[in-house]
C-alpha cells in the first residue's frame, strides 16, 4: 500500500493564504468609508462604532436592513467586472433604511467564493466601500468565506446588513401622509438589482441573446447595460428631509412600483401615479418584447425607471425638485394621494408611459 497524505484544510479546497491576501488588498478600499465614530481597523472580529454619537438625539430609532443582489451577480461573473456589483449591494440595504427618515451609520457584508481569488474579492469590496462613501455609510467589517464543492471556482455571492438612525418625532411613514400629497419619482439608473431572473431568462434563454452584443438603443453591450449599478438614494433622500417637509419615501425594488409605493400608504388613502409623466429606458422596452412579457407583468418585476419615490405636501413640491435637480437627480411629480374610496389597492398606475 502506497502512504498518502494527511488531510488539510487546502487539500479541502480552502486556500486560507489566498483569504489572507484578500483582506490586506480591501483595506486600503475600507479605509476611505470611516467616519469618526468608527474605532479600530479591519481584521478584528466585530466592526466598533462609538455609540456615544447618538447622544445628541433625543430619543434614537436604530433602523436596519439586509439584503443582496440577487441573479446580477452572474452577469457580473461573466463579464468579469467586479468593481460595480458592491454598489447594487449598499443600495439596496442603505435606501432600504433611509425610506424611514434614517441616516445611514455603517454596513457588513458577506462574500461567499468558490475559491478566493485575492484580486477579485478586494475588487467586489471596493465596490461596496464606493457605495458606502456614496450613501454615507461606514464598512466596519465583513466576512469572506470559500465555500469549495458547493461553489464553482469562479462563482459567488454577496450580502450585507446596515444600520441607520432616526429622531424618533422625525420617522416618516404612512402616519404622516395625508389626502392630497404629490408622489415625486426619481429615475432609476436601469433595472438595478431586482428582476434578473426574468430578466436573463427572457433575453438569455428566450431570446438567444449574448453580453458582448451591441443594442444601438443603449449605445453599448447588453452586458454594460445590465451590470449598470444601482443608483444610491440615501444622501439626495436625506437632504429632501433638510430642505422641506417629507411625509414618506418608497424604495422601488422587487414586486414593483406600485406594490413598495402601497406598503407606506396608510388604508383610507391611495396612490394614484400616473404613467405618462415619463418614459421607461430602452431596456425595459427590450425584456418585454423579447420576451413577450405583459405591461403588468414587467411592472410587477421591474422598476420601469423609477427607483425612488417621495411622498411630499404640495407646498413642497417645487423646493423638493429643486433640492434633487441640485443635486443631479432627474425626478419629477408621478402622482397624487387620495381617498381610497372604491380602490382596494393602495396603489395604482394609471394612463400609458408617455413615448
Amino acid at each position: 500500500m502506497s502512504e498518502t497524505t494527511g488531510a488539510s484544510y487546502a487539500s479541502a479546497g480552502v486556500d486560507i493564504e489566498a483569504g489572507d491576501r484578500a483582506v490586506e488588498l480591501m483595506k486600503e478600499w475600507v479605509k476611505k468609508t470611516q467616519r469618526p465614530e468608527v474605532l479600530g481597523g479591519l481584521g478584528g472580529f466585530a466592526g466598533l462604532f462609538d455609540a456615544s454619537a447618538l447622544k445628541r438625539y433625543e430619543r434614537p430609532l436604530l433602523a436596519s436592513a439586509t439584503d443582496g443582489v440577487g441573479t446580477k451577480v452572474d452577469i457580473a461573473r461573466q463579464m468579469g467586472v467586479y468593481d460595480t456589483i458592491g454598489h447594487d449591494l449598499v443600495a439596496m440595504v442603505m435606501d432600504d433604511i433611509v425610506v424611514c427618515g434614517a441616516e445611514p451609520l455603517f454596513m457588513t457584508d458577506y462574500i461567499c467564493v468558490g475559491k478566493v481569488h485575492p484580486e477579485r474579492v478586494a475588487a467586489i469590496v471596493k465596490g461596496i466601500a464606493e457605495g458606502c462613501v456614496l450613501a454615507g455609510c461606514a464598512l466596519v467589517g465583513g466576512e469572506t468565506a470559500e465555500h469549495p464543492g458547493l461553489l464553482g471556482p469562479d462563482d459567488f455571492d454577496v450580502a450585507g446588513a446596515g444600520t441607520g438612525v432616526v429622531e424618533y418625532d422625525r420617522l416618516l411613514g404612512a402616519d404622516r401622509i395625508r389626502t392630497g400629497d404629490a408622489v415625486i419619482a426619481m429615475a432609476s439608473s436601469g433595472l438595478h438589482s431586482n428582476g434578473y431572473s426574468l430578466v436573463r431568462h427572457v433575453l438569455f434563454d428566450r431570446a438567444g441573446l449574448t453580453l458582448d452584443r451591441q443594442v444601438p438603443e443603449f449605445g453599448r453591450t447588453l452586458g454594460e447595460e445590465l451590470l449598470e449599478p444601482t443608483k444610491i438614494y440615501s444622501l439626495d433622500c436625506l437632504a429632501l428631509t433638510r430642505t422641506t417637509e417629507v411625509h414618506a419615501f418608497s424604495h422601488i425594488t422587487g414586486g414593483g412600483l406600485a406594490a413598495n409605493l402601497a406598503r407606506v400608504i396608510p388604508d383610507h388613502l391611495h396612490a394614484t401615479v400616473d404613467r405618462t409623466t415619463w418614459t421607461p429606458g430602452a431596456v425595459f422596452d427590450l425584456v418585454g418584447k423579447a420576451g413577450r412579457v405583459e405591461q403588468l407583468e414587467l411592472e410587477r418585476t421591474l422598476n420601469m425607471g423609477v427607483g425612488m419615490m417621495a411622498v411630499v405636501p404640495q407646498e413642497s413640491v417645487e423646493v423638493a425638485l429643486t433640492t434633487l435637480a441640485d443635486r443631479g437627480v432627474d425626478a419629477w411629480v408621478a402622482g397624487e394621494i387620495t381617498e381610497r374610496g372604491e380602490h382596494t389597492e393602495g396603489a395604482t398606475l394609471t394612463g400609458s408611459y408617455a413615448g
